[in-house]
């Protein structure tokens, strides 16, 4: 075989590798897509119920209540960092 046969060869070997990649990559986007779609019909999002606030004052007792671990945090960084 001539260089120009073998080069003929390559560049159909390339465009036929490449056309099944690309429509491997296209069957496989149509593949989820479809799959989504049964599973979007079939088992559907459930249906949100509102949460419930808490009250003010319970927020705000939950702050009292992590103040002092706030404030050690903080010590302790400032600790840290004096040092170095």
């Amino acid at each position: 075989m001539t260089n120009a046969e073998l080069f003929g060869e390559g560049v159909n070997l390339m465009f036929a590798g490449m056309g099944f990649v690309l429509l491997f990559l296209f069957l496989l986007i149509y593949a989820i897509s479809f799959i989504s779609t049964l599973i979007n019909r079939y088992f559907p999002e459930p249906i949100s119920v509102p949460t419930q606030k808490l009250p003010i004052s319970q927020t705000q007792d939950d702050l009292e209540r992590l103040r002092p671990v706030i404030v050690a945090a903080i010590a302790h960084h400032r600790r840290i960092n004096k040092q170095n």
